[in-house]
């Protein structure tokens, strides 16, 4: 995956005249500054929440890849003499230059062929799919769907009608346990702080952390959450929570809910401030980027705290294979950071249920929403199993015709 992310676009930059992005999350909006790196000249369009959230998170990534690089040549580990960033934080704020806002559920001419119209699709703040009528045609994004019920963010929101359909497939052979989140976090926390130890949470910075907030926040209303300190230690997730707040329209929390789900909580925004964590005497909660545990500051919480039998370490959400966070989950007794294999002594513990990404049976209910199938449905966003699998269900349940497109591979729509 680090290789393809180098390999050249199978289409000449320069040549793309517009981008349309569903959300900010770096798996969608990551790769615009290489775009605009290597001739990207056209515009981006998304929605205002995703716009306020890239400017977050494309400077950011683009100082972490710089930051990584400096780490790996001054210690020596990587295979690349002198290793380089994918691309620096100036590439990241110029591609930001490139985008404009535009609001859901109006119909946005892109050319004189084609428009585009965004719907909710929960998932993260700014999160849409993409209604796109091109050349006659109806071509419908899901993007990445979110939860129904979620306590932050609205229901995906029905489509009703596609020519042809591009549909996520994250979870798509799974079901989220039907268990109340705060209860199982609750859980957790009590039998961990019990025996002496701190609750490591590795969390994606927009959406997930502020999730964990609001069910924190909601096990200490009930006076259920033990007296230890909560910290964020993340900037780029304390930023958000911010922006959180700024999208009223884009959530369902009122503006005072917003402001009690983050108040009882440590900001540790400094570098020295987050190094003092590993230092701090007795039981915490530490919610730290990165999700899936490829960089960041989690990297320096888990040298310190995976060795520890008294701590846990939750999960709380996908884990793409190949990531640290997937060999977390399946059982590692110890995974390479920086160079040097860490043991993992701590207990490791999923919250699939506090995922963003809609499970099966979700996914199925949203596509359900169409009034009539589609010509093709391309199942795509998943692992290669969970693909098929999905693909196999919609072909079973919805009798449509469904498949999974390979990598690099061109479809003409007739």
């Amino acid at each position: 995956m680090r290789a393809r992310n180098r390999q050249p676009l199978p289409v000449d930059p320069a040549s793309i005249d517009t981008v349309v992005l569903t959300h900010a999350h770096l798996d969608h909006s990551g790769y615009l500054p290489l775009l605009v790196k290597n001739g990207f000249a056209g515009r981006v369009i998304c929605t205002a929440g995703t716009q306020s959230l890239c400017g977050l998170l494309l400077p950011d990534s683009g100082y972490l890849l710089e930051a990584d690089a400096r780490y790996a040549n001054r210690r020596g580990f990587s295979k690349h003499n002198p290793a380089l960033p994918l691309y620096t934080k100036a590439d990241a704020q110029r591609s930001l230059k490139s985008i404009t806002p535009a609001p859901f559920g109006e119909r946005i001419p892109v050319s004189d062929d084609c428009s585009i119209r965004f719907r909710y699709a929960g998932h993260i703040l700014g999160a849409a799919t993409i209604d796109m009528i091109a050349d006659g045609k109806r071509i419908v994004f899901s993007g990445d769907l979110g939860r129904y019920g979620d306590p932050l963010m609205f229901d995906p929101e029905p489509v009703p009608e596609a020519d042809y359909l591009l549909v996520e497939s994250t979870y798509g052979d799974r079901f989220h346990p039907d268990i109340a989140p705060q209860q199982a976090l609750e859980s957790i926390i009590e039998r961990t702080v019990n025996r002496g130890g701190s609750v490591i949470i590795p969390s994606f910075a927009i959406g997930r952390a502020q999730t964990l907030l609001y069910h924190i926040e909601g096990i200490r209303r009930r006076g259920r959450l033990p007296d230890v300190p909560v910290y964020l230690d993340s900037p780029m997730a304390i930023n958000a929570t911010e922006l959180f707040c700024q999208h009223p329209d884009d959530h369902r929390l009122s503006a005072a809910q917003c402001r009690d789900a983050w108040d009882n909580v440590i900001y540790t925004r400094e570098v020295e401030e987050s190094k003092q964590l590993d230092t701090i005497p007795g039981p915490k909660i530490i919610i730290s980027a990165s999700g899936m545990v490829t960089g960041g500051r989690i990297l320096h919480r888990l040298k310190r705290y995976a060795p520890d039998h008294r701590s846990s370490i939750v999960m709380a959400g996908f884990q793409a294979g190949g990531t640290r966070g997937a060999s977390l989950l399946n059982g590692a007794e110890e995974i390479k950071i920086h160079g040097d294999y860490v043991p993992v002594r701590a207990e490791v513990v999923a919250l699939d249920m506090l995922s963003a990404h809609a499970d099966q049976h979700e996914l199925l209910r949203w596509l359900g929403g169409f009034k009539a199938p589609p010509k093709e449905c391309f199942v795509v966003h998943g692992e290669a199993e969970s693909a098929d699998r999905f693909r196999l269900k919609i072909a079973e349940q919805l009798g449509w015709s469904a498949r999974v497109p390979e990598h690099l591979e061109r479809v003409e729509l007739a």
